[in-house]
């Protein structure tokens, strides 16, 4: 009786392509929780290619809302990877959460005026730099994340006092038209947004990720201790080779945001890319760090070797 048990469930399996989490075909089946942005056109772009079919996964790539949502599906377990922004990864490592960085995710350009990454002010507005931003209203998507940090630093570096900034929560989609109605005095946006805002006659006066700190990491992928090793290893390979395609095939990354962003065509001809490197940069992960803990969104200093092995 028991033989024929275990011949019937091997049966059972092989009817069902295989034991719970992998496909017909062998692969692990892995869900990756990502934001639909321009900054992850890398892990659209391999899973095109092919190149985690060659570490033998089977990738679903699940939009989110944001790096909250990212964090919480992956603590929870809906995902087995996923991709949050720097500070958002500081903060979750800070409550204690089992987080740990596998991947870089994007980083600035580190050049103002070709970044991804800007504040933005009316045509006519006073505010003529970095500078001009202190005691004034602006947008950020999110309050206490990168945005805010970066900003700051950004009005530090040009000489002004960004204690008396005033910080509204706007979405990217809505910054340009409470820009335009005076709601705020300037906006934080990213591509496709900054391009966009520049056409209908915005004016760029900082540019917070480039100025922040050199080289800055903005994202990064990552796991949680419930996950497997060896598929994490895979993974990471995988995420690696994405990472050097898209960063050396621009026309291939503009080609790949049309099928998974609601971008016009003739914005994504436009639109300043980020870069991506293999590598994160831990220096300037740790001076975001650094400059969340002197703003307050960080409670105590976090060592980055912590979050990024």
């Amino acid at each position: 009786m028991r033989r024929a048990l275990i011949i019937l469930a091997a049966l059972l399996l092989a009817a069902c392509g295989g034991p719970p989490g992998t496909t017909a075909g062998g692969r692990d089946k892995v869900n990756a929780g990502v934001i639909a942005i321009v900054d992850t056109a890398p892990i659209h772009l391999g899973r095109a290619k092919g190149f985690f079919a060659e570490q033998g996964i089977d990738l679903t790539i699940t939009p989110v809302q944001g790096g909250a949502a990212s964090i919480s599906g992956a603590v929870g377990g809906q995902f087995q990877f996923a991709f949050a922004n720097t500070t958002s990864l500081l903060t979750a490592k800070q409550q204690g959460l089992d987080v740990k960085v596998v991947a870089n995710g994007v980083s600035s350009t580190g050049r103002p005026g070709a970044d991804f990454s800007a504040v933005l002010v009316e045509p006519d507005s006073p505010i003529r730099s970095a500078k001009d931003l202190a005691g004034r209203r602006i947008s950020v998507n999110q309050l206490r994340n990168i945005g805010d940090t970066t900003i700051r630093a950004s009005v530090r570096k040009a000489g002004g006092d960004p204690d008396g900034i005033e910080f509204v929560e706007l979405p990217f989609p809505d910054a340009p038209a409470a820009l335009r109605s005076g709601r705020v005095d300037a906006i934080w946006v990213v591509e496709p947004f900054v391009s966009q805002a520049i056409s209908q006659g915005a004016r760029p006066v900082a540019w917070n990720f480039a100025e922040a700190t050199p080289r800055l990491t903005v994202a990064m992928y990552f796991t949680t201790g419930r996950t497997d090793s060896g598929l994490t290893r895979r993974f990471t390979a995988a995420m690696r080779k994405s990472l050097e395609y898209a960063d050396g095939h621009p026309d291939e990354v503009r080609q790949i945001l049309g099928t998974y962003t609601k971008i016009a065509p003739e914005v994504i001809a436009k639109i300043h890319l980020p870069k991506w490197p293999v590598e994160v940069d831990k220096a300037s992960v740790q001076a975001i760090a650094d400059l969340a803990l002197a703003d307050g969104v960080l409670t105590k200093r976090i060592d980055v070797s912590a979050l990024v092995p």
